[in-house]
């Protein structure tokens, strides 16, 4: 086992607003360990392609975007380029272009490093589609959390108007069913859960109770140190 391996990790994945993001900043907050969002790395290269005014059709191009993407994270907030960015890459027009994105190899593989570089001591905690599969295939706990497509669209519009942005609840249905659809069925790094992923359908739970299933699950990980 490497040095890093010896760094435990919990992923958590989903799909679109399943709360895999809350979740993991709060199991995070709790164990006192570093949180990965890796769908803000997709973000951040769809929100830089962008403000560039890419074909994003190109993806060599893209893929010359995300490895050179010039971030920094500082919870809670996000910077590109030295500018804050965290509520511009939360836009649905950049969401949609990240799922977008984010089914390119080459763009995936420009990301993977990065994505890695992120477990360190005394432990992580990452979101996205592929944690389990790709990025920590090694992690000894890992999620896969699920919600209603419908309950998912209606957090998200509450999310949105808390914020003082208009939504559109069919709208926004249509889109996360669209954006699953294009997760599931991408020939690189599919949407799905690891085989030895714990499901956890979130749909009639609260965020307390979900994160605390997790931290019961992890509370049962036999974990080598060394």
């Amino acid at each position: 086992m490497s040095a890093t391996q010896t760094i435990p990790v919990i992923t958590i994945d989903g799909p679109t607003a399943s709360g895999k993001g809350t979740i993991a900043h709060l199991v995070a907050e709790r164990l006192g360990w570093h949180t990965l969002d890796s769908g803000a790395l997709y973000r951040l290269t769809a929100l830089a392609c962008l403000r560039q005014g890419l074909d994003t059709e190109l993806e060599s191009e893209v893929e010359r975007v995300a490895a050179g993407l010039d971030i920094r994270f500082q919870h809670p907030a996000v910077f590109l380029a030295g500018q804050d960015v965290s509520e511009a890459i939360r836009q649905e027009q950049v969401g949609n272009l990240a799922s977008q994105v984010a089914a390119m190899p080459g763009v995936r593989a420009a990301l993977l490093q990065r994505q890695r570089d992120f477990r360190i001591a005394p432990g992580l905690v990452g979101d996205g589609r592929d944690m389990g599969t790709v990025v920590f295939p090694d992690a000894p706990l890992k999620i896969f959390l699920l919600a209603d497509a419908q309950v998912r669209a209606e957090r998200r519009c509450k999310q949105l108007s808390e914020k003082g942005i208009s939504a559109n609840l069919a709208s926004l249905l249509a889109d996360l069913r669209a954006r699953d659809a294009r997760d599931k069925n991408r020939t690189h790094a599919p949407l799905v859960p690891a085989q030895d992923a714990h499901i956890v359908d979130s749909s009639k739970l609260s965020i307390d109770e979900t994160v605390n299933i997790v931290l019961d699950l992890w509370s049962g990980v036999s974990f080598p140190t060394a």
